[in-house]
């Protein structure tokens, strides 16, 4: 990444944008707040708190402005899940899209896994119909108001962040190929630089279309047909029924002991559950001292909490899909019984492989909101790898996600393809809340982790942070991670001692230390209710802001 960095400064003014130095920053105090990885939706956000809006107006108004100053990650076209909790109301809601009805199972005969390009593995974009469905629900002011920063930059362009530049550089090699996606995002031959200005003409008319018909153009009108008849010139099933039959879901959100507090997970076909059990996990192991009292950064934490997450994985990588089609309730996955039967398969003294399979990438953007209310909004929408499939509908700035990538082709798997049926999901926004004496849900944390399989091990080390070691949010962020992979490596960020490297090595880690901090091991934000108001704070590694007013 640094020689994309250094390449794109060289064309851009001259400019250097590496980050040799350690750097800190404080986390941000106010009575609302907005935090989100790039700095201009951020502020888009803050912009409806300030014209009296809710939670719920900012994190529209966000999402929608992320879709144009972050494509790399997201877009009009994939999906998006939320978590909120408002007048002490905890609501989860499911805005992903199903596989074409008309998709048969056979259309991946002889394929040994699902393709990440191209129709197959295209979903019904519901990151749209979960901004309306928000809205219209706990939304105050208009909703053609909440899209108007998006509209604006899109219009008359913005300047690429430098970060988002690289993620755009590295895409440019297999997405150019496409010779929409080519003409829309790259229209000088070549991804844009950092500080250089694009403009998004057709995704300014797009959502101008969603803004004056609440959503409907896009899943009955004139952009819906739009991406039925780009289906059907190539040959592919989407149509315009699949559209018109999505609907997003209000959903009982799972909830678990962490700490004093309670973890929220939007239950599946989402992978949040995966947080939760790998913290039931080591809550059950007996270790002595408990994990919750060992040092965030010693190798005794690091080594149970790694091998608690990999028998997560190995539990939802089973277990999880679309709903419909599991064996198991996600409330069994939680039990005390599984729980222990799960830790005491932990050896303190020696890593394992438990099989939990390859990690699963992503590209996806997280957002928390709070209004002075103390409502809170953690909201999280993706088109899966990048710009997803690498369709770009002609004429509207659309590219669709490529979600069904994560259907496997195992049969009799419960999250084997089939027509009309919901993927495992990888995007899981997260949140802590309080329960007094009575049972009633304060707001404590709206938080998230993004990028694929370090979701939900993003969450686990971040909430403890927060829980067991009372970390100021932005310290939890900027704290180095580690992640899983496949069988028994280790990736650690620079920051852990060596002598913890050390240790984790003598207990059969396959330890390898990144070079530096990166979005490899996620990009997080968190705002965190205090007595009278938030501290707010986002990750160092991307293009982050968090704001207050």
């Amino acid at each position: 990444m640094r020689e994309t960095a250094e390449n794109n400064a060289g064309a851009a003014d001259g400019i250097d944008w590496s980050l040799p130095y350690d750097a800190r920053r404080p986390a941000v105090c106010g009575s609302m707040a907005v935090a989100t990885s790039q700095p201009l939706a951020a502020q888009a956000g803050l912009e409806m708190l300030r014209r009296g809006g809710s939670a719920a107006d900012a994190a529209v108004a966000t999402a929608a402005a992320m879709t144009v100053l972050e494509p790399t990650t997201n877009g009009i076209g994939g999906d998006g899940f939320v978590l909120g909790i408002f007048g002490g109301e905890v609501v989860g809601l499911n805005a992903s899209g199903r596989s074409p009805a008309r998709q048969p199972r056979s259309a991946f005969d002889g394929r040994a896994a699902m393709s990440m390009r191209g129709w197959g593995p295209v979903t019904v974009p519901g990151a749209v119909s979960g901004w309306i469905a928000l809205w219209k629900r706990f939304g105050r002011l208009p909703f053609a108001d909440l899209l108007e920063p998006a509209i604006r930059f899109a219009r008359d362009g913005f300047l690429v962040a430098p970060r988002t530049a690289e993620l755009w550089a590295r895409a440019y090699p297999s997405m150019s190929q496409m010779p929409e996606w080519k003409r829309v995002f790259a229209p000088n031959g070549r991804a844009p630089f950092a500080a250089e200005r694009i403009v998004f003409a057709d995704h300014a008319r797009t959502l101008e279309s969603i803004a004056l018909s609440e959503g409907a153009s896009f899943y009955s009108g004139e952009l819906a047909k739009a991406i039925a008849d780009a289906a059907r010139a190539d040959g592919a099933f989407l149509d315009e029924r699949d559209l018109a039959a999505h609907a997003p879901q209000w959903v009982t959100p799972l909830e678990a002991q962490f700490g004093s507090a309670h973890m929220l997970q939007i239950p599946p076909n989402g992978q949040g559950i995966a947080a939760q059990i790998a913290r039931g996990i080591l809550d059950a192991c007996g270790v002595n001292p408990r994990f919750a009292d060992l040092s965030a950064d010693c190798a005794d934490s690091a080594h149970l909490a790694a091998e608690a997450m990999k028998l997560a994985f190995r539990t939802v990588h089973r277990e999880v899909g679309d709903p419909a089609a599991m064996r198991v309730k996600p409330a069994d996955l939680l039990s005390r019984e599984f729980l222990a039967k799960l830790a005491a398969e932990i050896d303190p003294a020696k890593a394992r492989d438990f099989q939990h399979g390859p990690p699963k990438t992503g590209g996806t953007i997280l957002l928390c909101t709070a209004d002075k209310d103390g409502n809170m909004v953690s909201l999280i929408q993706s088109n899966y790898t990048g710009w997803g499939s690498g369709i770009v509908i002609p004429n509207t700035g659309i590219a669709m996600q490529n979600r069904g990538a994560c259907f496997t082709l195992e049969k009799g798997h419960v999250n084997e393809y089939a027509s009309a049926k919901l993927p495992y999901h990888t995007i899981i926004p997260g949140m802590l809340v309080k329960r007094d004496a009575a049972g009633a849900a304060r707001p404590h944390v709206a938080f998230g982790c993004m990028g694929g399989y370090m979701q939900p091990q993003g969450q686990l080390q971040i909430a403890s942070r927060l829980e067991d070691h009372r970390a100021n949010p932005q310290a939890a962020l900027d704290a180095p991670r580690w992640q899983v992979s496949e069988g028994l490596r280790l990736d650690v960020e620079p920051g852990f001692a060596q002598s913890t490297i050390d240790e984790l090595e003598k207990r059969g880690h396959e330890v390898k230390v990144a070079r530096e901090k990166s979005i490899t091991f996620g990009r997080a934000q968190c705002i965190q209710r205090v007595e009278h108001g938030f501290v707010a704070a986002s990750d160092c590694r991307g293009d982050a802001q968090a704001v207050v007013g």
